[in-house]
């Protein structure tokens, strides 16, 4: 199967029937999440390929210590000597923090060609320069701003940082990210890339996370602003999940 191929999203019938359970029971700790998508050899530059027959572990609260990451081979490795994100700036103080993820949420990416694509990154992929053609969310730029003035705002992507990078510096004119983390700063748990808050060095009852992917959340669901993936052919979704999550994230101010 070629690049072309895997990459190209396919609808999942029980999508919305996952992501609303996943929200009805955000404080459960023990919450299944079941959902297949296709994975390939492309699928390690995005995020966008996820097994969702994950478990998440027993809650933790604490962030006066950072807790070790959980390794798929169920040893846990010596944890790093500080938090994810650095000291708030002075002007962030008394803000809420709100991690935004990248792919199927700002943005949809493609090796395919797209002629209407707002960016074109090129990604050297073993050896070879392959181009990435990327569409940016409808609204997503008021999104962003928006977003700048009201949050200390975090990009978190499981992607890597050779393309999402550059993406991010693309998207982003206004330095609204104070801080991006990429797939390295993710815990491999079961398979997936997830997003852990509580390493991030922030209080959780003060962090926020935009997601298409329950399965990026699922330690903290409770703190989870879930979005429709921006996925070609479904305009309503794109222009409304914005909204939606504009909505939810105003309740927190």
């Amino acid at each position: 199967m070629d690049h072309m191929s895997i990459i190209t999203q396919v609808s999942n019938p029980k999508e919305e029937e996952i992501i609303s359970f996943n929200q009805e029971k955000a404080s459960q700790s023990n919450s299944s999440l079941k959902k297949q998508r296709s994975r390939g050899i492309f699928s390690t530059f995005f995020c966008c390929f996820r097994n969702y027959n994950v478990e998440p572990p027993a809650a933790n609260t604490n962030t006066s210590s950072l807790p070790p990451p959980v390794e798929e081979n169920g040893s846990p490795p010596k944890p790093p000597a500080k938090y994810l994100l650095p000291e708030m700036k002075i002007s962030d103080y008394g803000k809420k923090c709100v991690v935004i993820d990248l792919d199927e949420t700002l943005v949809h990416s493609s090796f395919k060609p797209i002629s209407n694509a707002d960016f074109i990154v090129p990604v050297e992929i073993d050896g070879t320069v392959h181009q990435v053609y990327v569409l940016k969310r409808p609204h997503v730029d008021e999104f962003l701003q928006k977003m700048g003035e009201l949050f200390e705002c975090v990009l978190f992507t499981a992607s890597l940082a050779k393309y999402a990078d550059p993406v991010a510096d693309l998207l982003d004119q206004w330095g609204v990210f104070r801080a991006r983390l990429f797939r390295e700063s993710c815990v491999f748990h079961r398979g997936n890339y997830v997003k852990d808050l509580s390493r991030l060095g922030r209080e959780l009852s003060n962090v926020i996370i935009v997601d298409n992917s329950p399965a990026s959340y699922i330690f903290h669901p409770e703190n989870a602003v879930t979005t429709h993936c921006a996925i070609f052919g479904r305009p309503r979704r794109k222009i409304t999940a914005v909204r939606e999550s504009w909505r939810y994230l105003w309740s927190w101010l």
